[in-house]
């Protein structure tokens, strides 16, 4: 590797995106020398997907990476125009916070955290080739700059050998028009790492004064906010009405007519896309049978006309999308300012992988985010907390740290990818987790702010205060089983109300509570002992009671699965050797190389009778 020698540093990030900037701060915090490097400052925490942060199970992990003593949620919170908890007509599991956000507020915000953290340097700088040496790792910039590290961690996003399709027109580029990645990609093949092609899309921005908005249906934010951060301690406001307005036949009739002028449909477009957010053509040609799709007008920020059509990404020519767009309520006149568009990008097998998201063939690498294969911002941004966290931990020789399922989302996200794989980009959802009643977003900080707090990465204010809601619920949750409510006919006419029966003596408060259809809210007026509490208190112990029975049953099931874990696979075994198991599981054990019994049993391809044979090898093991 030619070219001139520059500085050194313990923790090198590749990419100034989410994933970039949680692993960046992290590292910095936890005091190593590190360096951010992205192709353009001006694109340090872009969203170029939507304008939102949050959302199904993806609001569950921006509340982890806050209770971790992460960035994302902070910021989401700072830059806040609309905030909403869905799913509030379902179960607690499933409610999840999403906000309409700032885009370029967030970005500034973020640029400058970056900018006055000590012990991080922000670098505009494409990085174009990478080797080991010993334990060393050399990179090298496009302007010839050789920067030596201990450890790092690439976050390309959609950058790396990003190529831009609009019809028939492609070119290569990352995303909003920014050059891509051009090089680094063949150096990481070089290098041995096992790339493959995903795909993604966004849809066009338009101009608000170009749509009609008078018969579009209005939807609100919450009218009390529960921000993202435990830090936030100011009451959140909303600024903005997003609208939704549905495509008819007619916009049906433009896509099908055009569908063969689509890069997906003609072949032209190599990589795999999301099969969880497809484009309209997409949705068009696999739901034919379905009359309309929904579309959200969604405002980019306050300080700029650009509006986001949520749900309308597309690759299908300019002059089709102005075609098809016009076609639908509200936007018969509208006026694109930026096209849709699809971008494909390399990414990794994050089966290569620990669970620490170093890769188990290049000790001091680490991956995060869209490079390892998955989707979205939040979770890009909970890849990056974890890589950078544990980058910094083999820097200081100090262990490492793995969320396993039972801990968190982002236990989940990252166990699902370095042990099952990904064939499309992964996107996280409440039904990926099989812990989900408890890994709720509303305790977030009980399950992981602990560890934040040993990572010396939550303050003394913040910890202070989360020991303070602990005992507050403690203290409830005591209250609510020695305090007695005594009958009376207005409490008899609400319960008679809910459709639950009447009482004639006095019942415990945690008795009235257990009953689905009563709230605290319904027994403010009966309940003369309640002491005033944060109504986010109120509501995690009356989750707890409700679910009482349920929430003891996953924690018996944590307990299994945390047995299995504790069976550690040896470094040196040989499955090919261990006789009664299958070949297909052979194959996947040996590709995968599972720490214990525990991820091995997760593994797409091994079934129970395979971790059966496992058992009784180890058990043998262990007596010989």
């Amino acid at each position: 590797m030619k070219g001139f020698n520059a500085e050194n540093y313990d923790v090198v990030v590749i990419g100034g995106g989410h994933a970039g900037i949680e692993a960046g701060l992290v590292a910095a915090r936890m005091g190593c020398k590190t360096a951010v490097f992205t192709i353009n400052l001006d694109a340090v925490g872009n969203c170029p997907c939507n304008p939102s942060i949050g959302g199904t199970a993806k609001g569950h992990l921006v509340r982890e990476i806050d209770a971790l003593g992460g960035e994302m949620g902070k910021t989401a919170d700072e830059c806040c125009l609309q905030s909403r908890m869905l799913n509030r007509g379902k179960g607690p599991a499933v409610h999840s916070l999403r906000a309409q956000i700032d885009r370029n507020k967030y970005k500034e915000i973020m640029k400058q955290k970056l900018e006055k953290q000590k012990n991080l340097d922000l670098r505009q700088a494409e990085i174009v080739d990478i080797e080991q040496d010993n334990d060393i790792w050399k990179l090298k910039t496009r302007n010839g700059a050789i920067y030596e590290t201990k450890t790092v961690i690439i976050a390309t996003g959609t950058y790396l050998s990003g190529r831009v399709h609009i019809g028939e027109v492609s070119y290569e580029s990352g995303p909003d028009g920014i050059f891509p990645a051009a090089f680094l990609g063949e150096s990481l093949k070089k290098l041995g790492l096992s790339i493959r092609r995903f795909k993604t899309g966004t849809p066009a921005r338009v101009l608000k004064s170009s749509i009609n908005f008078k018969d579009l249906e209005e939807q609100y934010g919450d009218e009390k906010i529960v921000p993202f951060s435990y830090s936030t301690n100011k009451e959140l406001k909303n600024k903005i009405i997003c609208h939704i307005s549905w495509t008819n036949e007619n916009t049906k009739k433009v896509i099908t007519n055009n569908i063969h002028r689509s890069p997906m449909y003609s072949g032209k477009i190599e990589g795999v896309g999301p099969r969880y957010c497809p484009s309209l053509e997409d949705k068009i040609m696999r739901f034919q049978d379905k009359e309309r799709h929904q579309m959200f007008i969604e405002p980019c920020g306050e300080n700029t006309e650009e509006m986001y059509l949520q749900g309308m990404s597309s690759s299908l020519p300019e002059e089709v999308q102005i075609e098809f767009y016009k076609t639908i309520k509200g936007l018969e006149n509208v006026m694109i300012m930026r096209p849709a568009y699809a971008i494909e990008y390399d990414c990794v097998d994050p089966q290569q992988m620990y669970a620490t998201l170093e890769f188990k063939d290049f000790k001091g690498l680490y991956g995060a985010g869209q490079f390892n294969g998955s989707s979205g911002y939040e979770e890009a941004a909970a890849q990056g907390l974890i890589a950078g966290i544990n980058a910094a931990l083999k820097v200081k020789g100090q262990g490492e740290l793995i969320l396993d399922r039972a801990s968190s989302y982002i236990g989940t996200l990252i166990d699902d990818l370095v042990t099952k794989g990904v064939n499309d980009p992964y996107r996280m959802m409440t039904s990926r987790s099989e812990y989900r009643l408890v890994l709720r977003q509303d305790n977030a900080d009980e399950r992981l702010m602990p560890i934040g707090r040993d990572l010396g990465l939550i303050s003394d204010e913040i910890w202070e205060d989360f020991c303070d809601r602990k005992k507050i619920k403690e203290q409830e949750l005591k209250r609510a089983k020695n305090t007695v409510i005594k009958p009376s006919e207005g409490l008899n006419k609400l319960l008679v109300s809910r459709e639950t029966s009447e009482i004639t003596t006095g019942i415990r408060l945690i008795d009235l509570l257990k009953r689905p259809q009563i709230s605290y809210e319904d027994l403010k007026e009966f309940d003369v002992t309640r002491p005033d509490i944060n109504p986010s208190i109120l509501e995690q112990v009356e989750i707890e009671i409700k679910y009482e029975g349920y929430i003891n049953r996953q924690n018996r099931q944590i307990e299994e699965m945390r047995r299995l874990e504790k069976q550690k696979m040896p470094e040196s075994i040989n499955y090919k050797d261990i006789k009664g198991l299958r070949l297909e599981a052979q194959e996947k054990l040996e590709k995968v190389r599972p720490i214990n019994l525990g991820q091995a049993s997760r593994i797409s391809g091994v079934s129970p009778a395979d971790i059966s044979v496992l058992m009784i090898y180890l058990n043998r093991k262990s007596n010989n």
